[in-house]
């Protein structure tokens, strides 16, 4: 997996786990050492029942000799088409919006769990949240009112695992007892504390939180791994293990994205209570694998009205398709599995590719109509010395949203311009919007164009 030089915001966002004080080092070594070793052997074993013996190696990003060297080559890199949403597994075209409902929709949402996500089980314990305290502060001189909350999950299936959502809700003290937009953002709730001698970058960007509330709405952070733990080590733990009573994930059990994006839909349920909380305009963010999360939570819950998609590659928006820069194998090596289905390995091995797959990430976003969705990253080749995001793919997400397009059309809505669009130069249909940046592997640069998005299409409900 390649590393990425985060701003700070970006780096909780990538769940990067960096030391907060020196003498901490080495035991979070030996933690992060033992997770990885609990991690693999689960492959191992998942593996084992795929009758696997090994994957194809994922892009390197070290050795560019190497003869998996990572490909940021845009000519290289389409290897095979991507599929038409608007074809169904059968192979006839769907022509209607009544098609699309009664018929297609439903297949896509059916292949998409089978090869991608995995099915939230049917005995999926039921949330009930708790308000632990209610906090008045101001963030950058607004006043405001932040809510602390915990979801419990009903644990009576195994009284051994426990799980508690946890999410903050923070709305402008001026706005209270009125409902009011709000953005959801994926996000680990710890500070994140810079080690001994290390200092932030400068980001010239107003913070996201005050851009927010400038606007009088109010946002939400929800803490993903508090639903289930980001490695293969806790799949009999977390969400996933209580569902299962602590048996081990099988091949067709949901990956860990599904699970967060399932935590998204609780925290959804209780915003939809909040009497200080529009729960009919609640837009979803997420940035990096968090950016995996919101795409999978918008496709999956309609009630999300609105979707900001930063920098989210493979398992995302970027094309299984694409070899270029994350590959379908990257995310099926044993640090990543888990985010996925438990069979979704097999496309990473002989014989088979990602061209076997029935769907990719242009019919998860198709799954989002007609819903207001914005799609952004970094640029994939670094500018007077900036750096790039060239690893999530902007390129190929661009190309998947183009082709999603055709299912918001039947909808009434306007394409994408079908122009590939230069960094800095915002793609906006409407409905439908891209930009790239020239910051790297951050969200904080499309902040302002995704809420301006927000805005015109929240006037419009």
């Amino acid at each position: 997996m390649r590393s990425f030089a985060c701003g700070a915001f970006s780096l909780v966002l990538c769940g990067t786990a960096l030391a907060q004080t020196a003498p901490n080092v080495a035991a979070m070594r030996q933690a992060r050492a033992a997770t990885r070793a609990a991690s693999h052997a689960e492959w191992e074993r998942q593996m084992k029942e795929l009758g696997l013996g090994a994957i194809r190696p994922g892009a390197n990003t070290r050795d560019p000799s190497a003869p998996n060297a990572v490909n940021y080559d845009d000519a290289k890199a389409n290897l095979y088409p991507l599929p038409d949403p608007l074809i169904a597994k059968d192979g006839s075209r769907i022509t209607t919006l009544a098609q699309w409902k009664n018929r297609r929709r439903p297949e896509l949402l059916r292949l998409v769990t089978q090869e991608l996500y995995g099915a939230v089980p049917a005995n999926a314990p039921k949330i009930v949240w708790h308000v632990d305290a209610v906090e008045r502060q101001t963030v950058q001189g607004i006043a405001v009112v932040t809510k602390h909350l915990t979801g419990r999950a009903d644990n009576s299936a195994d009284p051994a695992i426990n799980v508690e959502i946890k999410a903050d809700v923070t709305t402008p003290q001026s706005t209270v007892g009125r409902k009011v937009p709000l953005v959801l953002a994926i996000n680990n709730l710890r500070p994140f504390v810079f080690p001994p001698g290390m200092t932030p970058p400068p980001d010239p960007t107003p913070d996201w939180r005050l851009q927010i509330l400038q606007r009088g709405w109010g946002y939400a952070v929800y803490d993903p791994t508090s639903v289930q733990a980001d490695n293969g080590a806790g799949l009999t733990a977390g969400i996933i293990g209580l569902a299962n009573r602590g048996k081990p994930r099988s091949l067709t059990d949901w990956g860990t994205l599904r699970a967060w994006a399932w935590g998204a839909g609780r925290v959804l349920d209780y915003l939809e209570t909040d009497r200080d909380v529009d729960g009919a305009r609640v837009a979803i963010f997420g940035h990096s694998r968090y950016g995996k999360t919101a795409l999978v939570a918008m496709a999956y819950d309609e009630r999300f009205a609105a979707g900001f998609i930063s920098s989210s590659g493979k398992g995302g928006a970027a094309p299984y398709r694409r070899r270029f820069g994350e590959t379908t194998e990257n995310i099926a090596d044993p640090d990543a599995f888990h985010w996925m289905v438990g069979s979704y390995m097999q496309y990473a091995a002989d014989p088979r590719t990602a061209n076997d797959l029935d769907v990719d990430s242009d019919d998860v976003i198709a799954l989002c109509a007609p819903r207001p969705l914005f799609i952004g990253a970094g640029a994939s080749m670094p500018t007077q010395g900036k750096p790039d995001d060239a690893w999530v793919d902007a390129h190929g997400s661009w190309m998947a949203l183009d082709m999603a397009g055709g299912v918001y059309a039947l909808y009434g809505k306007k394409h994408l311009d079908r122009r590939f669009p230069q960094p800095l130069t915002l793609s906006d249909s409407g409905t439908l919007a891209f930009r790239q940046h020239d910051q790297g592997h951050t969200p904080n640069p499309n902040w302002s164009y995704f809420l301006d998005f927000a805005a015109r299409n929240f006037a419009k409900t």
